[in-house]
């Protein structure tokens, strides 16, 4: 009778160099293939403002933005995107000096318990950027004039969950920073 072959130990594994623009700060590091954007911002580099909600994708409360574009961190590995630049809640703003949309959640009480909080913020950034640029959406009437709205809103944010409930003051918060042209 004939052994399977025994699947490799953590130690057995080739560690890869990688990368990554976190914040506006360059960071080399020599990582495990297997690890998710998620856990290595917040396990290597001591980044804890993103949450780890799910682990499955499907709670958005570890949104950041990569080149500008919103993902889910914990749905993809940090080797990927060797190279690339991440936004992370610590990197839109400092507390002396608010990102307009930090400002504008805290006052519309858009933060509530605050898990959520970082992942709201990040894919509000981001969503105003693809309006801004004409990405449409899955309600988006007329793929060819992209225009904000409480609908199109409401749409692109809905994969961050609030178990607060939080989202009418969220949606205002947003509303008003892109009346103001402050967003992106």
């Amino acid at each position: 009778m004939t052994q399977s072959p025994q699947a490799p130990s953590g130690a057995d594994l080739p560690r890869l160099p990688v990368t990554l623009s976190v914040n506006g700060e360059t960071h080399e590091l020599t990582i495990d293939p297997r690890v998710t954007l998620l856990d290595t911002l917040r396990e290597h580099l001591h980044l804890t403002g993103t949450k780890k909600g799910c682990d499955h994708g499907q709670c958005g409360a570890c949104t950041v933005l990569l080149d500008g574009q919103r993902v889910l961190s914990c749905l993809t590995l940090a080797v990927m995107h060797d190279g690339q630049s991440v936004t992370t809640v610590e990197g839109l703003g400092t507390p002396d000096q608010l990102h307009p949309l930090q400002d504008a959640f805290v006052r519309h009480d858009g933060y509530q318990c605050g898990y959520c909080t970082p992942g709201q913020l990040c894919s509000s950034v981001g969503t105003l950027d693809e309006i801004a640029r004409g990405v449409p959406s899955h309600v988006t009437a007329d793929l060819d004039a992209v225009t904000f709205s409480a609908e199109e809103l409401r749409e692109r944010l809905s994969g961050n969950i609030c178990r607060c409930a939080a989202y009418p003051n969220i949606i205002a918060a947003v509303t008003e920073v892109h009346a103001a042209g402050d967003g992106a």
